[in-house]
């Protein structure tokens, strides 16, 4: 158990890497194969993953390239603030959805005012279509929506890297 404690933390950024491309990956296939257009604040997550991806990936190239003995502790807390970071936009676009807190106007599907520009692009068949709504739940599994699960996801891999930034000295000295 131990040595799998320490390969884990020590090689974090890949498996922080792995993880934020899976989210990313799993978002993508459910917006083109299941039909499900992401809203605003589906976008902003994505936006935080795709950070997460980057520093994470920076973080494993250069434990590769410079021989190091795993992730740098830095880049271990600093993805811990980026998945802190992704928690709080998921579990507040969550929290919308479950109507415990308003969103923004401009995300919610709480009725706009429809002028006559707008009812006369429609009929000429010139209208863009509407983003959806971020406080209608689009899918759910075992009673949670997609952005509860990232936020559930977030949670765990900002623990971990929280635990990986901590890991113990002799871990981040480069060999000679």
């Amino acid at each position: 158990m131990m040595d799998i404690y320490r390969f884990v933390t020590r090689w974090w950024c890949a498996f922080a890497l792995l993880a934020s491309l899976s989210l990313l990956a799993a978002a993508h296939a459910f917006e083109v194969y299941g039909g499900l257009a992401p809203c605003a604040l589906c976008l902003k997550q994505r936006e935080v993953l795709w950070a997460a991806a980057g520093l994470s990936a920076m973080g494993t190239a250069w434990a590769l390239i410079s021989r190091a003995r795993g992730t740098p502790r830095i880049t271990a807390f600093l993805l811990f603030a980026i998945f802190a970071t992704s928690a709080i936009v998921a579990g507040y676009h969550a929290g919308g959805e479950l109507k415990w807190w308003d969103l923004p106007a401009t995300c919610s599907g709480g009725g706009g005012q429809v002028d006559l520009s707008q009812l006369s692009a429609f009929l000429d068949g010139t209208a863009r279509a509407r983003p959806p709504m971020c406080d209608v739940v689009a899918w759910s599994w075992l009673g949670i929506s997609m952005a509860g699960w990232n936020a559930l996801i977030s949670v765990v891999l900002a623990v971990i890297s929280l635990i990986a930034s901590r890991r113990p000295e002799d871990a981040r000295a480069p060999r000679s």
